[in-house]
């Protein structure tokens, strides 16, 4: 009964969490965005515009939900539900502090680089279930590419696991070592292009590709189903930013305290403000360019770091 009850207890917490790290989001892209364009950003809505995204958030809460007539319905309305859930599910296994995550298991590692691909099955239905061909399109496109780079993604994780000893990422973080930075210089490369990519972020958005498909496997979506979608994509960039931060970084270097704490956040919005400067800085790939850079460079050069990450343990 004690485990059903902190079940619920941190489910609640984490859907506050993404609730909240999605309006954070939202307003630090507009403003990276808006200094990278020569702009301001969001300014009227409270200091520096940092309300701008709840007022947002409160019009989408009140707008029609509308369901196209030849649409799935059931399976139309589960869907933003089923691709939210595995992102949610991310953050119980994220070392937020040395020695503890809300969800301590021995393949905590895998668990968080395996559950959020089950929205992959999300999207695709999402896109079906709408009966339209952009969407189904998108959805077609996002299956493809949340499997396509998971790959090198899991590659990369796979050399911490190997210099760790372990699968958990609690006993990653606890094990994290300061030359791990340099060897493992380009693991973190790859997991943070394919970071970007599993969330469908720019030049890896063709998922959505508004130029092509509208917007891709949500474009019947609107009020507070489409606003799920966009949470996804927001608690995406976080969870991989606090995952990258707590096991390649060790959280903080290493350095316990308040200053390991203050490190673990600036690392954490670093990686988040990178994702961003990165969408709003490169054009977007063609299909084919995306799945070959996937399978061509990014696989073979994670193959290669585990060979080191290999011969390094070995030594």
């Amino acid at each position: 009964m004690r485990s059903y009850l902190f079940g619920v207890l941190w489910g609640f917490a984490a859907a506050i969490l993404i609730a909240l790290t999605a309006l954070f989001g939202v307003w630090w892209e507009r403003k990276v965005a808006g200094r990278m364009q020569m702009r301001f950003g969001p300014q009227q809505a409270g200091p520096a515009g940092v309300l701008q995204t709840l007022a947002d958030t409160v019009k989408l809460v009140v707008k029609e939900d509308i369901t196209p007539n030849l649409a799935d319905v059931p399976v139309f309305k589960l869907m933003p539900y089923l691709v939210f859930v595995p992102s949610a599910s991310a953050f119980a296994v994220i070392p937020f502090a040395n020695g503890w995550a809300p969800f301590n298991t021995e393949a905590s590692a895998l668990f968080f680089l395996a559950v959020p691909g089950m929205g992959a099955l999300g999207m695709l239905l999402a896109g079906w279930a709408s009966h339209n061909t952009y969407g189904s399109l998108g959805g077609v496109r996002a299956a493809a590419q949340l499997v396509s780079y998971e790959l090198p993604r899991t590659l990369s994780v796979l050399s911490l696991v190997v210099l760790a000893g372990t699968t958990s990422a609690v006993g990653i973080r606890g094990a994290w070592q300061w030359w791990w930075i340099v060897v493992l210089a380009p693991a973190f490369a790859v997991y943070f292009i394919s970071s970007i990519a599993e969330v469908n972020r720019g030049p890896f958005d063709l998922p959505e590709a508004e130029s092509e498909l509208v917007a891709g496997y949500f474009v019947d979506y609107s009020g507070i189903r489409w606003a799920i979608f966009m949470m996804v994509e927001y608690s995406g960039i976080v969870a991989a930013s606090l995952f990258g931060a707590a096991t390649f970084l060790g959280g903080g270097l290493g350095i316990p305290g308040p200053l390991g704490v203050l490190l673990f956040v600036a690392f954490t919005v670093a990686f988040t403000t990178m994702m961003i400067w990165v969408k709003w800085s490169f054009p977007r790939l063609r299909p084919d360019q995306l799945m070959s850079f996937a399978w061509k460079v990014l696989t073979p050069v994670a193959l290669v770091q585990l060979l080191v990450a290999g011969v390094v343990s070995a030594l």
